[in-house]
């Protein structure tokens, strides 16, 4: 928590729903979200170490600019562990900068995305043949820090209900449907 503000992370593989569920949560719960930055910073997945060093920057400066506009929640569509995972992915690596820099921002709770849902292209993310390896690495990476996560599974709408019940009744967050 920031400032009377919890932070809710969506976190799990590509293509899972997370963009679309942090966006419709903001709005159900009448507060922000802060958006996977790397998608404003990259347009391909050629990049550098100094570029994935930037994006986990501007990922925790996001979460810490939003936090001052928030409404008691603040859902995140990934974190730093995230950029991480994608660093050792593309570029066989993880600068020590971003082990800092996942400490600076801490979450009350973590909503693992699983892939039951159709991987859809985006002109940028390309581990759709990787899914079940990614999965593992985001498992993983949540269970090596000892970080409790609640699953998210099912269709869109099926997940949606869930997170809605789910924040109302842990957070007393009401929906303004």
């Amino acid at each position: 928590m920031i400032d009377g503000v919890r932070l809710l992370c969506f976190y799990g593989p590509e293509s899972t729903g997370k963009t679309v569920m942090a966006r419709r949560m903001a709005e159900v719960f009448q507060t922000g979200y802060v958006p996977e930055v790397a998608r404003e910073m990259i347009t391909s997945n050629d990049f550098s170490l100094d570029d994935i060093i930037r994006i986990g920057r501007a990922q925790n400066a996001r979460v810490l600019e939003k936090v001052k506009t928030a409404n008691r929640i603040l859902f995140c569509d990934t974190d730093v562990i995230t950029t991480q995972i994608y660093s050792q992915q593309y570029l066989h690596e993880v600068p020590a900068v971003l082990l800092e820099l996942e400490k600076q921002v801490r979450y009350d709770q973590y909503f693992f995305f699983f892939p039951d849902v159709p991987w859809l292209p985006d002109g940028l993310r390309d581990l759709g043949h990787k899914r079940e390896e990614m999965t593992l690495a985001f498992r993983t990476a949540l269970e090596k820090r000892k970080i409790p996560f609640i699953e998210v599974k099912g269709s869109y709408e099926e997940r949606e209900r869930f997170l809605i019940d789910y924040v109302s009744a842990t957070f007393r967050a009401f929906p303004t449907l």
